[in-house]
């Protein structure tokens, strides 16, 4: 990184988030704040890189964002809506005749 300003933040916050008084998540929104405003950070090519490492060093996996591809959001919406179809075709397969018959009991 280019900026020393942000490599002392990073510094700073690593050691926060090791004492935990700073949370991962909270570490990663500051760093990529500070980027989008800092004129050294938005002229150095590898600063992307840089803090997509630090993130995957400070934020366990569980945390981590994944992209969700536009055409498996797709499959999953067509998919979810037959079971709910198939829900409501079960339930209104009730018997219409409410009367109580001897062979019931």
């Amino acid at each position: 990184m280019q900026c020393e300003r942000l490599n002392r933040l990073v510094r700073s916050w690593y050691v926060q988030v090791q004492e935990e008084t700073l949370a991962p998540a909270r570490m990663v929104e500051f760093m990529e704040k500070h980027v989008e405003s800092c004129d050294d950070c938005l002229a150095d090519p590898d600063v992307a890189y840089e803090v997509k490492k630090i993130t995957e060093i400070v934020l366990p996996p569980s945390k981590m964002t994944k992209p969700v591809k536009s055409a498996e959001v797709d499959a999953n919406k067509v998919n979810s809506i037959p079971e709910k179809a198939d829900k409501v075709a079960d339930d209104a397969e009730v018997d219409d005749d409410d009367e109580v018959d001897d062979d019931d009991l």
